[in-house]
């Protein structure tokens, strides 16, 4: 050693604690960063994908419809396209119901009107044999059998037009004489004898009355 060593005081001897201790301090890591920077903070963790998704879902929100929605909507189309059918086929029914009735109705009628010249004719036998004093067996159950018939029809909605010394009216009368006198009360015409029956079918005229009117 030489003279002018030893007078030269040792570097770290000189230094200190407090020095030794900082520069220990800076080649240390801060806590969370990189080394060689001190006191920098920690990088702030990536959101990903999968964590927005889950934050998106923890709020309530959701841009597609789960299967039960898709159920639930599949269920009322079709409820609604039954109740659709069934009201088509019910007004289907009711229609084809209403036809049926209308043709069973022409049917019928078109089967009294040829029963009225038989009624005609057997009108004709009565009336003779109103005229006859001694009535036979024949005349009897000719007079029984169209009873009879005119009971059957009248139970099924054939109503007799015949009454005579009633007002007269076009819809239900077919004027074909005219007698000379006086009318009703204010001069109006009156049936004064019904020369050949007429029928109501159903409330509806199915053939007016052959009259002679009066005034």
């Amino acid at each position: 050693m030489s003279l002018g060593d030893e007078h030269l005081p040792n570097e770290e001897g000189a230094a200190g604690p407090e020095l030794l201790h900082e520069r220990r301090f800076a080649q240390e890591p801060a806590a969370g960063g990189s080394p060689g920077a001190p006191g920098r903070p920690a990088a702030e963790p990536e959101r990903t994908a999968g964590s927005e998704r889950s934050a998106g879902h923890d709020d309530g929100s959701t841009d597609e419809a789960g299967p039960g929605d898709v159920l639930a909507r599949e269920r009322d189309e079709y409820l609604r396209a039954l109740q659709r059918t069934q009201a088509d086929f019910e007004n289907y029914r009711k229609q084809i119901a209403r036809r049926q009735e209308e043709q069973a109705a022409r049917a019928a009628q078109g089967l009294v009107d040829k029963l009225l010249p038989v009624l005609d004719t057997l009108d004709l036998a009565e009336a003779h044999l109103n005229e006859s004093l001694d009535v036979s067996p024949a005349g009897k159950a000719l007079r029984a059998s169209r009873a009879m018939l005119m009971d059957i029809l009248a139970k099924e909605g054939l109503e007799r037009i015949d009454q005579a010394g009633v007002p007269f009216d076009p819809s239900v009368h077919d004027a074909v004489a005219h007698s000379e006198g006086e009318g009703g009360e204010g001069g109006q015409t009156i049936v004064e004898e019904v020369l050949r029956s007429g029928y109501r079918w159903k409330g509806q005229v199915a053939r007016p009355a052959m009259v002679r009117v009066r005034g």
